[in-house]
């Protein structure tokens, strides 16, 4: 529970119809085998089993269920863990197909189905009643009144962010799903205990349904079904479970496997979806609290090494599909609404730069234009070296654009005398004089053949401020202003991978292989002298660091514990040292960014001044930089 996790398990224990007793033993071994889980869910009907049919109208069967609610209420007394498990339950009369959560020794709560399927396969209509509205309290034999409704939340008060929501089964499949309610009451974690038969096709749709539930609810979902031992006179149970967060299926066993559902919920990263998501509306609920002891969980779930780039392998080519477009159609829009005759490129040999220009001839295509109508500009200088300025030579040359070179060199040494700069003084004004006079040409090139430049920075260098202001820090559209340095990587990757070109597919690949770098220092010995990774740390790092500072605004400690987790080749002082420098470059670097030129938005990440980041330039970083400082003590300390 503490960085805002907490471990949860959907258990599907053989269940013996219509014998609580062996039932509540298996639950209880089941619970007693995964106490390192906070939230334990069991399927619907899962003290008597789903299929008893009629036996649901017997008074011995129901009074078996209510003592075993009573037995695993009691078990949990010295269970760090919230069970929920589903029995049927008289009250008032009438019959109920109901869930129970259970934590300190108590029955929390008992929340009654509201959807009974009655088509098909399924006749529960014929044993339990609907939900009724409202919620009242309940007397049920346990010495102490009981909530009972389906408007009801259960808060955990060690854990804020920790609000739990039941629905059963139907509920979820229904057009209108109680769970809707419940997330707007409040409740992050939303749990299903269901008893769904196994049927041709039936899988995919359940794990859908869960999936698009959690995203549409900004929640986590458990769905917790009934399996082996159920009756199979008419149907098969496979006891598939799921667990999803936020449209992302974390856990899954499978149908009529052995797998182990079981993974940890991010609630601090639900709880800031909804704080910033205007459309997530809210209308409180009861709440019924409840007490946990927060523990610090290991991460089993994944935690992306490049969260920017996507995972699933089979939706790589329409994922850099997807997003070639999305630039060159922007791109494309700028040139044709201003009769752009040109766009001009300052080519380097560096992934930035192909990038731009593979974009740009994309968007030349979208207006049936010929690529000769992108001016390419190579601009050599103190630091250029011959394997950059061959790449970049033969990149337009395959691509069939239009080629030039100008030497700035006499023209940087005429202004470095202006201003009484020596070519000695390798400070960061002999870099940036070079940087300026590489935008000043292009800027008079683009107008001298009635053109745009083309920006070619990324979104990391825009987070780092690892840009000259009023140099490569301007242009008049920026393609790559959304894309980070690792998914430029990943789609220069991409194309070398889909040439159809050999040469092409070559000069992409150690266009690659390059260190990056500005060159803006004397080459040493023909190499590169000056490698970006070396003075502002690697762009893996910043890049996760950037996606958990933006999307969901986690704090310094909280990012270190999910760097380890992800980057377990790198040691805890390094994560740390980088970490450090990413929030002092972040926040002394903002006024880079509230003067950016136009560009097209990617990902759910951006830093555009007129879209997803507003930031004064004068904010302090002073808070977040003593949090990192107390994690270096205690690091030292121990």
């Amino acid at each position: 529970m503490k960085y805002g996790f907490i471990k949860a398990a959907c258990l599907s224990p053989e269940v013996r119809l219509a014998d609580c007793r062996e039932n509540t033993a298996r639950i209880e071994a089941a619970v007693s085998e995964n106490t390192d889980a906070q939230l334990l869910v069991f399927p619907e009907l899962c003290l008597t089993g789903y299929t008893c049919g009629d036996l649901f109208f017997q008074q011995t069967l129901l009074e078996n269920a209510r003592e075993s609610l009573k037995e695993l209420a009691e078990f949990t007394t010295d269970i760090n863990s919230v069970v929920v498990v589903g029995l049927p339950l008289q009250v008032g009369g009438k019959i109920y197909n109901v869930a129970a959560p259970l934590a300190g020794g108590k029955v929390l709560g008992i929340v009654p189905k509201t959807y009974l399927p009655n088509y098909a396969e399924f006749y529960e209509k014929r044993h339990f009643e609907r939900a009724p509205d409202g919620v009242r309290d309940i007397d049920i034999g346990l010495g102490y009144p009981v909530p009972f409704g389906t408007a009801l939340t259960f808060a955990c008060q060690d854990m804020p962010g920790f609000v739990l929501g039941v629905e059963i089964c139907e509920d979820l499949w229904s057009p209108n799903p109680p769970s809707t309610r419940l997330a707007r009451g409040g409740a992050t974690v939303l749990v299903n205990c269901s008893a769904s038969d196994e049927t041709v096709g039936k899988t995919e749709y359940r794990r859908e349904l869960v999936r698009n539930q959690s995203a549409r609810l900004l929640s986590a979902y458990l769905y917790a079904s009934a399996g082996y031992g159920e009756s199979t006179q008419d149907m098969t149970f496979a006891g598939h479970s799921i667990i999803a967060e936020d449209g992302r299926t974390l856990a899954e066993r499978k149908p009529f496997s052995a797998d182990i559902c079981k993974t940890e919920i991010d609630v601090d990263a639900l709880i800031l979806e909804r704080s910033h998501n205007t459309s997530f509306e809210t209308a409180p609920l009861t709440s019924v609290p409840f007490h946990l002891n927060v523990v610090e969980n290991i991460l089993t779930r994944e935690i992306a090494r490049y969260p920017f780039v996507p995972s699933n392998t089979s939706l790589r080519a329409e994922r850099c599909e997807l997003i070639f477009n999305i630039q060159a159609s922007g791109l494309a829009k700028r040139l044709q609404t201003i009769n752009s005759k040109t766009a001009v490129i300052g080519i380097s040999g560096g992934l930035d730069s192909c990038l731009a220009l593979l974009v740009a001839v994309r968007a030349m295509k979208l207006l049936n234009r010929p690529a000769s109508d992108i001016l390419t500009v190579t601009m050599p200088c103190f630091g250029t070296t011959k394997r950059t300025r061959s790449n970049a030579e033969i990149l337009c040359e395959r691509l069939g654009v239009s080629f030039q070179e100008i030497d700035i060199t006499d023209t940087v040494r005429s202004h470095f005398r202006d201003i009484g700069q020596s070519e000695d003084d390798l400070s960061v004004t002999f870099e940036n004089g070079q940087a300026r006079i590489r935008t000043l040409e292009l800027m008079d090139v683009a107008n001298k053949s009635g053109g745009i430049v083309v920006g070619t920075g990324d979104l990391s260098e825009l987070a780092l401020g690892w840009a000259t202001y009023n140099g490569d820090h301007m242009s008049m559209y920026g393609v790559n202003a959304g894309v980070p340095k690792t998914l430029v990587r990943h789609m220069v990757r991409y194309a070398a991978d889909t040439a159809e070109d050999e040469e092409l597919s070559r000069v992409l690949i150690d266009i690659l292989e390059t260190p990056v770098s500005p060159e803006l220092l004397p080459a040493k010995d023909g190499e590169i002298s000056q490698k970006t990774e070396n003075l502002v740390g690697p762009y893996e790092l910043h890049d996760f660091y950037l996606y958990y500072v933006l999307r969901f605004g986690f704090p310094p400690r909280k990012i270190f514990h999910l760097a380890k987790a992800a980057f377990p080749d790198y040691s805890e002082e390094v994560l740390l040292h980088w970490l450090q420098n990413f929030y002092r470059r972040f926040f002394a670097q903002q006024f880079k960014r509230s003067c950016l030129p136009d560009g097209p938005k990617v990902g759910s990440v951006t830093l555009s001044p007129r879209g997803d980041w507003r930031m004064p330039s004068d904010a302090s970083s002073r808070l977040w930089l003593d949090e990192v400082t107390a994690i270096k003590k205690e690091m030292d300390q121990e």
